[in-house]
C-alpha cells in the first residue's frame, strides 16, 4: 500500500505542476511567437509559410494539420467501432440459448475482454479525439494546435497500440502460443497476474500507448486553449465545447500516468516476479484502487466532451441560446474535480471500511447534481423553443432520455446496500452502457451530422438519417432495458453460458433474447448510418452556403461557420454566383 500511496502522490504532484506550468506559459508573451512548421510574426496575428500539401497517401502519412489528424482519429475510431461491434453481436448471440454452444468460453472471455477495452481506448477517447482536433481551433480561432507535430504523434501512436491491444486474437489462428486476453477491461489481479498469456502482455503494452496518445494531445489541447485563442474569445466567451475538452483534458493529465504506472507495476509482477499485487506482497486490492482512481474518471473524460456537443447543438435547433451557460460551466468544472473523489464505489464488496464506504456512498450520490443541473438546463433551453427536430437534434434529445436512465441507475448503485446486491450483475452493465452507448456515441452522431456539412461541403441524406436515429434508439432500449431486469433477477455479468445458474433460467433466456434482438437492430441503424456517411461524402447534394443550418437568422453562428464561409469564397469565379452559374 506505501508503493501505491507514494505512487499516487507522485502523480498528483505531476499533475499541479503540469497546471502550474500551463499557467506560466499562458502569461508569457513572446510564447505566442512560436510557428510550428516555420513562419513570422506580424503583431499580434502570425503569417505562416504554407507549402502546398502532398497528395496521396503521403499527405495522410505526414500532415500535422489539425482537420486532416481529427479525420484521421475519426476514421480509426469508426474501425475499432466496427471491431467492438462484431466482437459483442457475437457475444450477445452466444447468450441467446443458456448452453455455450456457439463460441468456445475462453473465446467468449477474450471477445468481452477485447471488446470494453477497444470501446473505451479505440474508440471513445479517438472519436472526441477527432471532434476535439478538427473543431477546437476553428472555434477558438486559432491557425492551428499549439503543437502540430506532437498532434500527429499523438495519433500515429494508436495504430501499433490497437495492435497490441487486438494482438492476442490476431495470432491465435496461428497456434503460436499467444491468445487473447481473458482478463475483462478491469484487468483484475490476481487473475492478470496468473495468466501466463503472453497476449495479457501484448495487450498491456498497448493499453501504455494509448495512455500516452491520450496525455500527449490532452497536453497539447490544454496550451491550445489556454495561448492559442484568438483576441476576440476570452473565458467568458468560449464556447461551452471547447470547456469540457478542457476540462477533460486536465482530467487526463492527472488520470492517465497513474493508469500508466499501474501497468508497469503489473508487467513487472507477470514477467520479474515482483510482488506489487501479490496477495502477500501490496494485495490485489491495491490494483483495484489504482485502477479505479483513473477507471472513474474515465467515465467523465468520456462523457464531458459528449456533454459539450449536447449543450453546443440544442440551442442551434431550439432557437435559443443555451439557459443558464455558467452553470453549465460551473457543473462541468464540478464533475471534473468530483470524479476524482468517487473510485472506491467500484469496491464496496471489498470489504474496505465501513466509514470509508459511507463517505464514497455521499460523494457518489452528490457528483449526480452538476449532471442533473446540466439536464435541466438542456430541457429549459427547449423549453418554449422553436425546435427543428432535424438528426442532430434528435440526437441530443435521446441522449437526455438515455443519460437519464444511466443516471438513474447510477444513483441505485451509489448506495452501499443496493449496490451490495447488484454488484457484478447486468444491472451495472446496463447502467454503463446506456451512459457509454445510450449518450456518448448519441452524443457523436449528433456530432457528426451537425457538422456534417461543414466538414464535406455537402448534405447527409435526412430520411436515412432518421431511420439510423430510429433504429440506434429503440435498439439501445431493446438491448440494456432487459439488462436491468436480469440484474434485479440476479444474473451476473461475463458469463458465457447460465444453464447452471441459480435463478430462473427461462427468465433469464427470454431476456437475453430480447437484449440479443437490440443488438441486431443497433447493429442495422450503425450499417445505415456508414453507408449515408460515405455515399453523402461522395456524392451528397452541395451545401448552398457557409450558413447551411440557418443560424444567422436566429444570432447564432459561431466561428466554425464563419470560417467555411471564408473558405467558400475563394470558389467563386468573379462573375459567378453561390450556385455557380454565370451573372448575365
Amino acid at each position: 500500500m506505501a508503493i501505491g500511496a507514494v505512487s499516487l502522490a507522485s502523480t498528483l504532484v505531476m499533475g499541479v505542476l503540469l497546471v502550474v506550468v500551463g499557467s506560466l506559459l499562458s502569461r508569457t508573451v513572446t510564447w505566442r511567437s512560436y510557428t510550428p512548421g516555420g513562419g513570422f510574426v506580424v503583431g499580434d496575428r502570425r503569417e505562416r509559410d504554407h507549402r502546398e500539401k502532398p497528395t496521396g497517401i503521403a499527405r495522410w502519412l505526414t500532415t500535422v494539420d489539425h482537420k486532416d489528424i481529427g479525420l484521421m482519429y475519426g476514421v480509426f475510431a469508426v474501425l475499432s467501432f466496427a471491431w467492438g461491434g462484431v466482437a459483442v453481436t457475437l457475444m450477445r448471440t452466444e447468450l441467446v440459448t443458456p448452453p455455450a454452444d456457439l463460441l468456445d468460453p475462453a473465446l467468449y472471455n477474450a471477445l468481452l475482454t477485447s471488446h470494453g477495452i477497444t470501446m473505451l481506448f479505440l474508440f471513445g477517447t479517438p472519436i472526441l479525439a477527432a471532434f476535439s482536433n478538427y473543431m477546437i481551433p476553428l472555434l477558438i480561432g486559432a491557425d492551428d494546435m499549439a503543437f502540430p507535430r506532437i498532434n500527429a504523434i499523438a495519433f500515429w501512436l494508436l495504430p501499433p497500440g490497437a495492435l497490441l491491444i487486438w494482438g492476442g486474437l490476431l495470432l491465435a489462428p496461428l497456434n503460436v502460443g499467444i491468445e487473447g486476453a481473458q482478463t475483462a477491461w478491469t484487468i483484475y489481479t490476481p487473475l492478470s497476474v496468473e495468466q501466463s498469456n503472453p497476449g495479457v502482455d501484448l495487450m498491456l503494452l498497448g493499453l501504455h500507448l494509448t495512455g500516452v496518445s491520450a496525455t500527449m494531445g490532452a497536453i497539447n489541447f490544454v496550451a491550445t486553449i489556454f495561448v492559442e485563442r484568438d483576441d476576440e474569445v476570452n473565458w467568458a466567451n468560449l464556447d461551452i465545447f471547447s470547456w469540457t475538452v478542457l476540462v477533460q483534458s486536465v482530467q487526463i493529465i492527472f488520470a492517465f500516468p497513474l493508469l500508466g504506472s499501474a501497468l508497469v507495476m503489473l508487467l513487472l509482477d507477470r514477467n520479474f516476479g515482483t510482488t506489487f499485487f501479490a496477495v502477500d506482497g501490496g494485495s490485489p486490492i491495491l490494483w483495484q484502487h489504482l485502477f479505479w482512481f483513473f477507471g472513474h474518471p474515465e467515465v467523465y473524460i468520456l462523457v464531458l466532451p459528449p456533454m459539450g456537443l449536447i449543450s453546443y447543438i440544442i440551442p442551434r435547433f431550439s432557437g435559443r441560446k443555451l439557459f443558464g451557460f455558467k452553470f453549465v460551466v460551473y457543473s462541468t468544472l464540478a464533475l471534473g474535480v468530483l470524479s476524482f473523489g468517487v473510485w472506491a464505489h467500484h469496491m464496496f464488496s471489498t470489504g474496505i471500511d465501513p466509514r470509508i464506504r459511507a463517505s464514497f456512498m455521499a460523494v457518489s450520490i452528490a457528483i449526480a447534481v452538476p449532471s442533473a443541473v446540466k439536464t435541466f438546463n438542456w430541457i429549459t433551453t427547449m423549453w418554449n423553443g422553436s425546435l427543428r427536430l432535424r438528426a442532430p437534434m434528435l440526437f441530443c434529445i435521446g441522449f437526455i432520455a438515455n443519460f437519464v436512465v444511466g443516471g438513474i441507475t447510477g444513483v441505485f448503485e451509489a448506495a452501499v446496500p443496493v449496490d451490495l446486491v447488484l454488484h457484478d450483475t447486468y444491472h451495472v452493465v446496463a447502467h454503463f452502457h446506456y451512459v457509454i452507448m445510450g449518450g456518448i456515441a448519441f452524443a457523436v452522431f449528433a456530432g457528426v451530422y451537425y457538422w456534417f456539412p461543414l466538414v464535406t461541403g455537402r448534405w447527409y441524406q435526412r430520411t436515412l438519417a432518421k431511420w439510423h436515429f430510429w433504429l440506434t434508439m429503440v435498439g439501445t432500449n431493446v438491448t440494456f432495458f432487459p439488462m436491468i431486469m436480469l440484474g434485479y433477477g440476479g444474473m451476473p455479468r461475463r458469463y458465457a453460458s447460465y444453464e447452471l445458474s441459480v435463478g430462473p433460467v427461462a427468465y433469464f433466456t427470454d431476456l437475453h433474447q430480447l437484449a440479443t434482438l437490440g443488438v441486431y437492430l443497433l447493429v442495422a441503424g450503425q450499417l445505415i448510418f456508414l453507408w449515408n456517411v460515405v455515399t453523402s461524402w461522395l456524392e451528397g447534394v452541395e451545401i448552398e452556403s457557409g450558413d447551411p443550418w440557418d443560424l444567422a437568422e436566429q444570432g447564432l453562428l459561431t466561428r466554425e461557420w464563419r470560417w467555411l464561409d471564408r473558405r467558400r469564397e475563394p470558389a467563386l469565379a468573379d462573375g459567378g454566383s453561390e450556385d455557380g452559374s454565370a451573372d448575365e
